[in-house]
């Protein structure tokens, strides 16, 4: 267990600052807030943290030390020893937490997706890897407007439908038609963003030792998801062709894939976009090996260039894609709201096991998503979306072509958030990663979506301002000649 830190001594006072820090370890450990066994972070992230000399942790260190609280094994860092009440008691053995943690079903993040959730806090962090849209970018007036229009409709915020409000999915189904999709209300499940409805898909409808086909590099790879579930991952690689259907006959031939999952439209984190083409053949190719495909659209509505092509799901007749979509990335991923289409049968399963975890997605999140889509204010909030997204894709290129021409490749996406930015062969994404944060840019490493792509950083151009774009941007060429010119010393 990795604890979290977001206490710093206090420099005005006359108290020194190795004692601040004893005091402030030794009330967690007594508090039970870090228990027996417990991962101190080292003394050099905590001098960090703290903004003192390391000297100081030490101190501190070898005072809780001597008090019996902790210690320090050579190449397993320091841990948690006893809590004051074990010392004070006759009981040797505490409430062994660590070990049910270790033992939990759901896999701990990756430790890069950890580091970057610590710091994604800091106020001060350019972020250039954030999948999210920017605060600047939140339509607040017309939000403002929403929430007004809600105490009319809303007779109760109590518990809705097992499949979400209907309202809303009679909204959702008006609003799939713009993109072909036939779906009525009856075959849509309200989520709670789409990540859930991949969760739910996980323990719903797959058992342990099942695979699933996915693109490599894929988002999947950056969560515990389906892995927790006993479900494994087992990518193809993607090119202008598309997918290589061959091996996906294959796979299925051998009972190597319960199902495939694609992200076709503005694919993160590379941004490919499926042709219609591809879409035609992959669809038939699943049909006719009887393999379900997930299709996960939530970037669909952010094209900047042009529109693409209509979901997979707008080609099946069979019911043999699962869809997904949100409201996370084109409006807000605090309102929690995604969706998934799909046949009947399916929709009611993962229906019921949503109903165990946690009883329905907020009744009042729900009521201002129907709002939004009724109202036609979503569209119009679209249109100023795209403008925005556009002017910023368009900035980071101009960076790109200024400061990083010879010293990466990238491809101009025509949509969504990202860029997916190849770097020097050779090059470590984890001193990279590191230096990076030092001076307040957070970096989204490529291997967190595929083991393999350890040439490549994920470069979104929709969270930070403008200026912080540039700025990061340019720091960003900085410190990758730095990386590469240590790298070339060190060799020598």
């Amino acid at each position: 267990m990795v604890v979290t830190i977001d206490w710093k001594p206090d420099k005005n006072t006359a108290v020194p600052l190795y004692v601040q820090i004893k005091e402030f370890i030794q009330s967690k450990i007594e508090n039970g807030e870090w228990t027996v066994g417990t991962r101190i972070p080292s003394q050099r992230k905590l001098a960090e943290v703290f903004e003192v000399n390391r000297s100081t942790i030490v101190l501190a260190f070898d005072e809780l030390m001597a008090d019996g609280l902790l210690e320090g094994h050579s190449g397993k860092g320091t841990r948690v020893k006893n809590n004051v009440w074990s010392l004070l008691s006759s009981n040797e053995h505490a409430a062994d937490w660590n070990s049910m943690i270790n033992k939990g079903m759901q896999q701990p993040n990756l430790p890069t997706i950890q580091d970057i959730h610590q710091a994604e806090p800091r106020p001060d962090l350019i972020r250039l890897g954030t999948g999210e849209p920017s605060p600047e970018l939140f339509p607040q007036e017309m939000m403002k407007d929403i929430l007004h229009r809600l105490p009319s409709k809303i007779q109760s915020l109590g518990y809705v439908e097992e499949k979400g409000l209907l309202p809303l999915r009679e909204q959702i189904s008006i609003y799939l038609r713009s993109f072909g999709i036939t779906a009525s209300p009856s075959s849509i499940l309200i989520v709670s963003g789409a990540l859930q409805a991949l969760q739910l898909v996980s323990i719903g409808l797959l058992k342990r030792g099942s695979a699933i086909l996915l693109e490599s590099p894929s988002y999947l790879h950056s969560l515990n998801l389906f892995q927790s579930a006993g479900v494994s991952l087992r990518g193809l690689p993607v090119h202008a062709a598309g997918f290589d259907l061959s091996s996906i006959k294959h796979s299925k031939k051998r009972n190597a894939a319960s199902l495939l999952y694609t992200n076709p439209t503005f694919h993160n984190p590379t941004g490919y976009v499926m042709s219609l083409n591809d879409r035609k053949q992959l669809l038939n190719v699943c049909e006719s090996e009887q393999l379900p495909i997930i299709e996960d659209d939530v970037y669909c509505e952010l094209w900047l260039d042009a529109p693409p092509p209509p979901p997979i799901k707008a080609l099946d007749q069979n019911g043999t894609v699962l869809y997904v979509g949100s409201l996370s990335k084109a409006l807000s991923p605090g309102l929690r709201i995604g969706w998934v289409v799909g046949p009947e049968p399916v929709i009611n399963r993962l229906a019921d096991i949503k109903m165990q975890t946690d009883y329905g997605a907020s009744s009042l999140s729900q009521w201002a998503a129907e709002e939004w889509l009724s109202s036609g204010r979503y569209h119009v909030h679209l249109e100023q979306m795209r403008a925005a997204l556009r002017t910023r894709r368009d900035v980071a290129i101009k960076v790109l072509e200024e400061k990083f021409t010879g010293l990466a490749e990238w491809q101009k996406p025509a949509g969504g958030f990202y860029i997916w930015l190849r770097l020097p062969a050779g090059i470590s994404l984890r001193e990279l990663f590191d230096r990076a944060l030092k001076e307040g840019i957070l970096l989204n490493p490529g291997h967190l979506y595929d083991p393999k792509a350890i040439q490549h950083l994920r470069i979104s151009y929709a969270y930070a301002s403008l200026e912080q774009l540039v700025k990061g941007l340019e720091r960003l060429a900085e410190l990758i000649k730095n990386v590469m010119n240590n790298e070339r010393v060190n060799k020598t």
